[in-house]
């Protein structure tokens, strides 16, 4: 059979050859149901004349594939119907480029970019029957939430279906990527998701460094480490806090928001700013550790105290049975919907680029996954904890051991004609970014694929037959991000 570029993370080649529309799809198919799954999917151009890009993870292998065709009609047949964690993908084709994929089973807009996609927006799935009632959540939210909505298909209390609306203020910031400065490019990388500031730098800078030809130093890289695994614990640490406020347990609440406060701040001792704006550059870091020991010695408090009051939430019985058995998603689901990150782990599923598609720092120095079965409330947060807890472990033996030299290298033109696949496991989850040059060595493509991206979708299924009222508590164990779906 007709097969894709092989690569690896991190790995330029040259842009792949088009294949036939249909040998591209068969691909596609026999790649999923030998156990790949997808990370990119999308077109460019538009109809009559769309290039169509798939990357596939061989996860078992620390493989990936690119795939390319060109379509030269107004339509393809879909293969949502036989590789579910194609739906987002495919629609999002479908509002970019107009290419519609005949036979999809929902095909509305991804994100509301156009004024006549104001017919999606108050097209919603319905569930008929007697009693049968519906309850609307947003678009607007209190306080700082952003826009997004929530349609509920209810009878009484208990939740049949969930359908997740968003993209009401899509920015466009891929595109801005291609037409602005080269300089320009880290800062918009940045905003991309700003809880999520360094995982996304470090992608886009891993993406240039691979199409530069450059090699960053050892120190550099043991510092990106840090600044990545200092991100996931203030996220890690401030989502347990946030779950137990959401059943009234306020001591762990009030200690994890001050602790994630502590870690924020110990990102900011590395780079003057809280959430590592700045640090990650391509070539390297811009800011050195001045005073590992201090580091440490803060890190060890801060440590101490989560332990604390993350023991609190596994202590106490009225805890746990809110949690346990509450939005669970089974593996088979989380497989079919191709979740990735806390979600994933949490339902079964053994997937983290740290581990499968390792770069950097994660080459060197391993970080065990951690995984959970039952795939609800309980496991999300277990997760969390446990990658807290190998976290601090990693951040403190790089720490205290830095290697020596310098912490920036030169970073020289993009290779011309090629494609590089850069990902880096973000406290969420996945990031893939995928970047294209064109002959003269210029950005021609540049595409990024946040968790939340394919993770709303796990929050649907988590709904399935819950009361309504545990829809803030399943929302908040997956804390997925709006921005980052809609770039």
């Amino acid at each position: 059979m007709t097969v894709g570029v092989e690569t690896h993370n991190g790995g330029v080649v040259a842009t792949p050859a088009e294949l036939a529309p249909a040998a591209f799809q068969a691909r596609l198919l026999a790649a999923a149901d030998a156990g790949a799954r997808v990370v990119a999917y999308f077109g460019e151009g538009r109809t009559p004349d769309v290039t169509l890009t798939a990357v596939l993870a061989d996860d078992r292998q620390g493989r990936l594939e690119v795939l390319r065709t060109r379509v030269l009609e107004a339509s393809l047949p879909s293969l949502t119907p036989d590789l579910t964690e194609l739906h987002l993908f495919e629609r999002e084709v479908f509002e970019r480029t107009g290419l519609e994929p005949a036979g999809h089973p929902w095909l509305k807009p991804v994100r509301f970019t156009r004024p006549d996609d104001v017919i999606g927006v108050t097209d919603f799935y319905r569930v008929d029957g007697e009693a049968i009632h519906e309850v609307a959540v947003g678009p607007v939210h209190a306080g700082v939430i952003e826009p997004g909505h929530f349609r509920f298909q209810c009878h009484g209390e208990t939740v049949y279906h969930l359908e997740i609306s968003l993209g009401y203020q899509h920015r466009g910031v891929e595109d801005a990527l291609l037409r602005c400065p080269a300089k320009r490019r880290l800062h918009l990388v940045e905003t991309l998701a700003g809880d999520t500031t360094v995982g996304h730098a470090l992608a886009y800078c891993e993406a240039v460094e691979a199409l530069a030809g450059a090699r960053v130093p050892a120190r550099a890289q043991a510092i990106r480490g840090v600044a990545l695994e200092l991100e996931r614990l203030a996220n890690h640490v401030g989502d347990l806090g946030a779950l137990a406020g959401d059943v009234a347990f306020l001591p762990t609440a009030s200690f994890c928001g001050r602790i994630r406060g502590d870690l924020l701040n110990l990102t900011a001792a590395l780079c003057g700013n809280r959430f590592g704006r700045s640090l990650v550059v391509p070539g390297g870091v811009a800011f050195d550790v001045a005073d590992a020991a201090d580091l440490l010695r803060r890190l060890d408090a801060i440590e101490r105290d989560a332990t604390g009051a993350v023991e609190l939430l596994w202590s106490t019985p009225a805890v746990r049975s809110r949690f346990e058995e509450t939005g669970v998603v089974a593996t088979a689901v989380a497989h079919e919907l191709g979740l990735v990150g806390v979600a994933a782990r949490a339902s079964g599923v053994d997937v983290d680029v740290r581990a499968q598609h390792p770069s950097g720092i994660f080459r060197m120095a391993h970080i065990p996954p951690a995984q959970v079965e039952s795939g609800d409330v309980y496991a999300r947060a277990s997760v969390r904890w446990l990658e807290a807890v190998r976290s601090f472990a990693f951040v403190r033996e790089q720490l205290a051991a830095l290697p020596l030299g310098p912490t920036r290298a030169p970073v020289g033109p993009l290779a011309p004609s090629s494609l590089v696949v850069a990902l880096a496991e973000g406290w969420r989850g996945e990031i893939a970014h995928v970047a294209r040059t064109d002959a003269g060595g210029a950005l021609a493509s540049y595409r990024v694929y946040d968790p939340s991206f394919h993770n709303w979708s796990g929050l649907g299924m988590a709904l399935r037959s819950e009361a309504i009222s545990d829809f803030p508590l399943c929302n908040k164990s997956f804390n997925l991000s709006y921005c980052g779906y809609d770039l």
